[in-house]
């Protein structure tokens, strides 16, 4: 039976590309580096803050921790300039909690941050467990961060659908044995998403409804 719905942040909650693109490309025009278009951000993004600096900087390796320390932060206060919950999220998230379905977020943003823009967006009464990026724990894929998140909430990871839009998502919640869904409205391909092995795909954020309600 599914007990609880495990989400990730960035392109699956909340539409944050532009925010980080944005203080990112500040950061790479403070050091005399190119920019990059939004759009592009959409796979530069996805594996934490430092994986996307090093993926910014190119072959400026030597630049890569001051672009990183000025993206960092920037962001921290410039996270909810323009980002927004995915139309449909605020309603999904309403539906559940009136179903006493425990809702959780794991992503690869550093926890402050993950923290700042699910408290701002959704406040603190909808999700039981908030976690991002934190020292000495490893980055999804790697189940681990996935599989403590459960734990603090009192499922197994049978119980839980896990919502993400990239094949980071998909792998971290197959390899802690949770229920994989791809979201189609975030930062990748569908063709992404079924490659990575998504047991299901869903367009709109209402259809994970039918999924809880059939227990896949």
């Amino acid at each position: 039976m599914i007990k609880g719905f495990l989400f990730d942040l960035d392109g699956t909650l909340v539409n944050t590309l532009e925010d980080i693109a944005g203080a990112m490309n500040r950061s790479l025009r403070l050091h005399g580096l190119k920019e990059y278009p939004v759009r592009d951000y959409c796979y530069m993004v996805g594996n934490g803050a430092r994986v996307l600096a090093d993926r910014a900087v190119g072959d400026r390796k030597d630049l890569l921790e001051a672009v990183l320390a000025d993206y960092q932060a920037y962001y921290e206060t410039h996270n909810q300039v323009v980002s927004a919950p995915y139309p449909g999220i605020p309603e999904l998230l309403e539906a559940l909690k009136a179903r006493n379905m425990v809702c959780m977020v794991l992503s690869n943003k550093p926890d402050a941050d993950t923290q700042h823009v699910i408290w701002h967006y959704f406040g603190k009464e909808i999700f039981t467990v908030v976690r991002g990026q934190r020292t000495g724990v490893p980055l999804k894929p790697d189940p681990l961060a996935a599989l403590e998140t459960a734990a603090e909430a009192g499922l197994r990871p049978e119980e839980i659908l896990y919502l993400g839009d990239t094949s980071v998502d998909i792998t971290c919640a197959r390899n802690a044995g949770m229920h994989a869904v791809g979201v189609t409205w975030g930062f990748r391909e569908r063709r992404e998403l079924e490659e990575a092995g998504a047991e299901c795909i869903i367009d709109k954020p209402e259809e994970s409804l039918r999924l809880f309600e059939t227990n896949l």
